[in-house]
């Protein structure tokens, strides 16, 4: 017996040998394998900014920078341009349909009418959305959608160099057209060395002009939905001015001195009194740490009252074939994530849009706290009017027609009153 049984021994080892493989592929086959992780996608985002100083660029690029490092899937693609230029650099963009998936802009309604705007609702986080100014954020909305979101504002006000005015005998800021006349004549009597009052009608800023003139003379651009460009009071208006600069009391090249070179220009004791907006009083300073500077309220037409002039620049972000909202979102986050923001905010000078920055800035700062209950109760573009980016564009043209080329601001007013109706029929 033990001989047969030693004799069946290798005969089951060799089975059993034999029949491993077909047992470790069975099992094999039964059990699920390794599961990979989904590939995660990188997301894209073409950011357009204006300059609005020498600021502008390396604030946006380090926090590029720092947003990149903390999001490594998302790539955002900064390119920062001069307002010259702004406007053709995105045109190009769309016309080429690659539009910038976020674009810092001065108006947005035409875009929206043309259906190329994502609702920024459905892209910004419910935190970004609860601490934005809600006059600013109303305003960026069309039939209740929310194409733009606010990114920057300003009030404007009559800025002037006190050393001039004292020495004319000028001893307060003018209020009323009379007083600015007046100031700007007692200015000239000098004797030359400098300019009265900067008007400045140039591609820029034509349309903030003819604000403070509307505005100031009792006018408007709209009312009840009609353009208002040529009424009575804007036509005086702007009379007014132009026969200022025919009297010799505002700088000599209204259509050609920018607003920003007029700033120098007063910085160097050579101009008496602009208007510009809150940045002036972060950027002039530092130029002409010397100069004793003042500031008043945008005069306005005799018995007429006071009026504040704001101005905010907005987000708006295009559609695209590689929209990624979550990315976008992320973004924009960490572009209005307080500490950022608030230095951006300084350092260029504006008003926030944000609750939580202009809360904390207005309890270390008085001028802040004013300017920003101006901005809560300021007249504004009418930016929610699909035509309002060509009428901008053709007011541009005014300042030489007006000053140089024989035409009368009827007739001016006229001509674009006119195009803004044809142009608002267009959008309908």
């Amino acid at each position: 017996m033990q001989k047969k049984s030693l004799q069946v021994q290798p005969f089951i080892v060799v089975f059993m040998v034999s029949l491993m493989p077909f047992v470790l592929s069975s099992c094999v086959k039964s059990s699920p394998g390794p599961v990979s992780a989904p590939k995660e996608e990188r997301a894209l985002i073409r950011f357009v900014a204006s300059e609005y100083s020498t600021e502008t660029k390396p604030l946006l690029e380090k926090l590029v920078k720092e947003f990149e490092i903390k999001n490594p899937l998302i790539d955002v693609e900064l390119q920062v341009a001069n307002w010259d230029i702004l406007d053709g650099i995105y045109t190009t963009m769309i016309s080429k349909n690659q539009p910038p998936d976020l674009l810092n802009t001065n108006v947005y309604a035409h875009f929206a009418q043309d259906n190329l705007l994502n609702n920024m609702d459905e892209i910004i986080s419910p935190e970004l959305a609860s601490k934005l100014c809600p006059n600013l954020v109303e305003m960026d909305q069309m039939k209740g959608i929310q194409y733009a979101i606010p990114y920057v504002a300003s009030t404007r006000n009559l800025y002037y160099n006190k050393e001039l005015l004292q020495k004319a005998g000028v001893t307060s800021s003018p209020r009323t057209w009379s007083e600015l006349e007046h100031a700007a004549s007692r200015i000239k009597a000098l004797g030359g060395a400098a300019e009265g009052f900067g008007l400045d009608l140039t591609d820029n800023e034509t349309q903030a002009s003819l604000s403070y003139i509307f505005y100031g003379s009792g006018g408007s651009w709209i009312k009840d939905g009609k353009w208002t460009i040529n009424s009575p009071a804007n036509v005086e208006g702007l009379t007014f001015f132009k026969e200022l600069f025919d009297k010799g009391l505002t700088d000599p090249e209204p259509s050609i001195t920018t607003r920003d070179e007029k700033q120098r220009i007063l910085g160097e004791g050579q101009l008496a009194m602009m208007i510009s907006g809150n940045y002036f009083s972060s950027v002039v300073p530092n130029e002409f740490p010397t100069l004793k500077w003042g500031k008043g309220p945008i005069p306005v037409k005799d018995g007429m009252p006071p009026i504040t002039f704001g101005v905010h620049d907005v987000l708006v972000s295009f559609k695209t074939d590689h929209t990624n909202k979550k990315a976008l979102s992320n973004f924009l986050d960490f572009l209005y994530d307080d500490p950022a923001y608030e230095e951006m905010i300084k350092r260029e000078g504006f008003l926030p849009v944000t609750t939580s920055v202009g809360s904390r800035l207005s309890k270390q700062n008085e001028v802040m706290k004013s300017d920003l209950e101006a901005l809560s109760k300021a007249k504004f573009y009418p930016v929610q009017e699909p035509a309002w980016q060509a009428v901008l564009d053709y007011s541009r043209k005014m300042g030489d027609a007006i000053l140089y080329e024989g035409v009368t601001p009827q007739a001016a007013l006229d001509q674009l009153q006119h195009f803004a109706e044809t142009k608002s029929r267009s959008h309908e």
